[in-house]
C-alpha cells in the first residue's frame, strides 16, 4: 500500500444557505485559479438557472485547487435532504469532509442527514463555523452543539476529535482561534493537508474506476465522472466495464478529464485517488466499475435511499394544449424523464396503463418540483397531480415515511404552529429557546402532513417562521389527516375574464386571475372560504341599455388577486385536480372539466 501525498480529495457539506458555495469561490480565488483581471460571478460552482434563481445547489460540482504542489479536489455538494441521491455518491469519491456550520444558527436538519452518511462511512470530518463575524454569532455553543451531534450519530473516537477552523467566508479569512482574526483562508488550507488522508492503495496494480456522477456533454455524449481506486488509467486504453446486474462489456477511454480550477482539463493518464472525468463509454450508468481486462473486480456500490413521494406526469389534455409548449406528445415526456432518471439515481420513473401518463418517484415535493420547473424551461407542455407519499409493507404492516421537521419561530406563534402540527399528526420530540425570542421545535411528522403545510406555516408566522424536514424513517401508518378545508373557486365557460365578472366573483372568495386572463371551463381561478367547490363566471360582460342612471357606471373596485409559484399550485390541488404546466404559465384545473359531468361524478359517489 502506498500514499499519495501530493493530493487530497475532499466534500464540502452543509445545511443550505450556511455558505458552503462561496466558501469554495474564496478556495478558488485565493490559490490563484482566476487571472488578475477575470471577471468572476458569485458563488460561480451554483452554474444553472435554477441554482442561481433560488440560491441553492442542485447538483454537485467538481473543482480542484493547488496548495503549496497539493493539489486539492474539492466537491461541493447539494444541502437539501430531497438532492439526497446526490450526496451520497459523492462521499465515495473522497476521504474527508468539510462540515460547514453557520456560526449563529448552529446544527440544521440537512447538515444532520449528509454528516450521518459521512460518519458512516468512515471520513475524517474538519468542522468550519462560518459566518463568525455575524452579529448574534455564538462560536463555542455551536461547539458544543455538533460535539452533541457527533455523539447523537454515532461517531468514533477518531472522529470525535474533529479539528475546528474559525471563518468568515465572504471576508475571505480563516483562523484556528476566535481570538486572532485570520487574514486569509491559509488556516484552512493547512488543516485541509494536515487531516485529511492522503489517497493510499496501489499505485502499479492493475487499473480500477469507480463512477459516481454522469455528465452530459453535446459533443461527445456521456461523460462519467469517478476516483480512480487503483493503478492508473490511459487515454486509449481498453477496459472491462462491470454492470450492477453483473454482466460485463469491454469499453474504450477515448479522452481523459482532470479537473483544475472550474475547467476540464484533457490529460494523458491519472493515478490512484485522482478524480477525472471519462468520455467514450456511451451507455455508462452511476455505480459501475470499470477495471483492467487482467483483473476484473467491481467494487460495491453505496445503496441510495429510496423514493418516498410520487407524482403523476401526464400529457397536456386541457383546452389550451399545445398553444404554448414545443413538446406536447406522450413520446416527447417519456424521453424526456427517462433522460432524467440516467443522472438522478434518486428518481424513478415507471409507464402505467395508460400511454399518456408516467409514474414519476422522488425524494420530495422540491425535488419533483425541480424537475418540473426545468422541463417548463426546456419547452415541455404537460400536467402533474397532486403529490402522493409511498407507503411501504414491513413485518405486515403499511408503514409511511416519517419527516423530521425542525421549525425556528417566534414566541408568539408557537400555540399557532403547535395547533396545526397536532392536527397533522405530528409528535413533539424536542423544544428549547433561542437567543432573540426564538424558540426551536423539532416534531416527528409524517411525510403526508407535510404535502401543503408550508405556505399554512408562512401565514401563521406572518413569515417570521423557518422550517426545514429531512426523512427519517418508515412507521406503521398513523391514521387520516384532514386535507384542504377550503373549495376551489371554478371558472363557468371558455373566455377571457373581465373587471365586470372578477367583481362579481370576488366576493365568493380570493382570486388567482386579473382581468384579461384566458381561461377555460373547469379551470381553478380562486379559492372559496368553504369547504365546497364553487362555480363562477368571470367572463360575464356587462349587459349595455341605453338608460343612465347616476352612480351606476362608477369604477368597479378589483381586489388584488393572488398569483401561485409552481410549488404553491402542487400544494393547493385537491385529489380530482391537476396542475397544467407549460413554459409560460402555470394553471390549475379541475381532472373533469365539465360542471355537469362533475355533478354527476359526485352524486354517484354519494350513492
Amino acid at each position: 500500500m502506498s500514499k499519495r501525498e501530493n493530493l487530497r480529495n475532499v466534500a464540502i457539506i452543509a445545511h443550505v444557505d450556511h455558505g458552503k458555495t462561496t466558501l469554495v469561490d474564496q478556495l478558488l480565488r485565493q490559490s490563484g485559479v482566476f487571472r488578475v483581471n477575470e471577471a468572476v460571478a458569485e458563488r460561480v460552482m451554483d452554474s444553472g438557472d435554477l441554482e442561481r434563481e433560488r440560491g441553492i445547489t442542485i447538483l454537485s460540482k467538481n473543482t480542484a485547487v493547488k496548495y503549496k504542489d497539493i493539489k486539492i479536489n474539492i466537491v461541493d455538494t447539494p444541502g437539501h435532504a430531497d438532492f439526497g441521491g446526490e450526496v451520497e455518491r459523492i462521499l465515495m469519491m473522497v476521504d474527508g469532509v468539510l462540515l460547514l456550520v453557520d456560526a449563529f444558527e448552529g446544527c440544521m436538519p440537512q447538515t444532520r442527514f449528509v454528516l450521518k452518511k459521512a460518519l458512516s462511512l468512515g471520513k475524517k470530518p474538519i468542522v468550519v463555523l462560518n459566518k463568525i463575524d455575524r452579529p448574534g454569532a455564538r462560536p463555542e455553543e455551536v461547539v458544543d452543539e455538533v460535539l452533541d451531534l457527533f455523539i447523537e450519530l454515532g461517531a468514533n473516537d477518531d472522529q470525535l476529535e474533529f479539528p475546528v477552523v474559525y471563518a468568515s467566508a465572504r471576508d475571505g479569512c480563516a483562523s484556528l482561534t476566535t481570538d486572532v482574526e485570520g487574514k486569509d483562508m491559509t488556516d484552512l488550507f493547512e488543516t485541509i493537508i494536515r487531516e485529511v488522508p492522503a489517497p493510499e492503495g496501489d499505485l502499479d496494480g492493475p487499473a480500477q474506476v469507480l463512477f459516481s456522477n454522469i455528465d452530459y456533454d453535446e459533443y461527445v455524449g456521456r461523460v462519467g465522472i469517478g476516483r480512480v481506486e487503483r493503478g492508473n488509467i490511459r487515454t486509449g486504453m481498453n477496459l472491462v466495464l462491470c454492470r450492477r446486474d453483473g454482466e460485463t462489456k469491454n469499453v474504450k477511454i477515448s479522452k481523459l478529464y482532470q479537473f483544475e480550477g472550474l475547467k476540464r482539463i484533457e490529460a494523458e493518464e491519472a493515478g490512484l485517488g485522482d478524480i477525472i472525468a471519462v468520455s467514450g463509454i456511451a451507455d455508462l450508468n452511476i455505480g459501475e466499475t470499470a477495471c483492467d481486462p487482467e483483473c476484473v473486480e467491481p467494487l460495491p456500490f453505496i445503496k441510495i435511499d429510496e423514493p418516498t413521494v410520487s407524482m403523476m406526469f401526464m400529457v397536456n389534455n386541457s383546452p389550451f394544449a399545445g398553444r404554448e409548449g414545443k413538446y406536447v406528445t406522450s413520446r416527447n415526456l417519456r424521453d424526456r424523464l427517462f433522460k432524467e432518471v440516467e443522472t438522478n439515481v434518486a428518481m424513478r420513473v415507471e409507464e402505467t396503463d395508460s400511454t399518456d401518463t408516467f409514474k414519476v418517484s422522488g425524494r420530495g415535493e422540491l425535488h419533483l418540483s425541480i424537475l418540473i420547473e426545468q422541463m417548463r424551461r426546456q419547452n415541455y407542455e404537460f400536467q402533474v397531480s397532486r403529490p402522493s407519499v409511498i407507503y411501504r409493507e414491513i413485518d405486515g404492516k403499511r408503514c409511511e415515511p416519517i419527516e423530521l421537521l425542525m421549525i425556528e419561530v417566534p414566541e408568539d406563534y408557537v400555540g399557532a404552529v403547535m395547533d396545526k402540527l397536532g392536527r397533522r399528526k405530528a409528535e413533539m420530540v424536542n423544544m428549547g429557546t433561542r437567543d432573540g425570542g426564538m424558540t426551536h421545535l423539532e416534531f416527528k411528522i409524517p411525510a403526508r402532513g407535510l404535502i401543503g403545510y408550508r405556505s399554512e406555516f408562512l401565514t401563521d408566522t406572518n413569515g417570521n417562521g423557518i422550517m426545514n424536514h429531512v426523512f427519517d424513517s418508515y412507521e406503521p401508518y398513523k391514521g387520516e389527516i384532514p386535507q384542504r378545508s377550503q373549495g376551489s373557486l371554478v371558472a363557468f365557460e371558455t373566455g377571457t375574464t373581465t373587471g365586470y365578472g372578477l367583481f362579481g366573483a370576488q366576493e365568493r372568495g380570493r382570486m388567482f386571475v386579473g382581468p384579461g386572463v384566458d381561461v377555460y371551463e373547469g379551470m381553478i381561478v380562486g379559492v372559496s372560504p368553504k369547504a365546497e367547490d364553487i362555480t363562477v363566471n368571470v367572463c360575464k360582460k356587462k349587459h349595455v341599455t341605453n338608460t343612465r342612471a347616476a352612480g351606476s357606471d362608477e369604477a368597479l373596485r378589483l381586489t388584488p388577486h393572488t398569483v401561485l409559484s409552481l410549488e404553491q399550485c402542487l400544494e393547493f390541488i385537491s385529489e380530482d385536480e391537476l396542475v397544467e404546466v407549460t413554459p409560460q404559465n402555470v394553471r390549475m384545473r379541475k381532472m373533469i372539466l365539465s360542471h355537469e359531468m362533475r355533478m354527476k361524478n359526485a352524486s354517484k359517489k354519494k350513492q
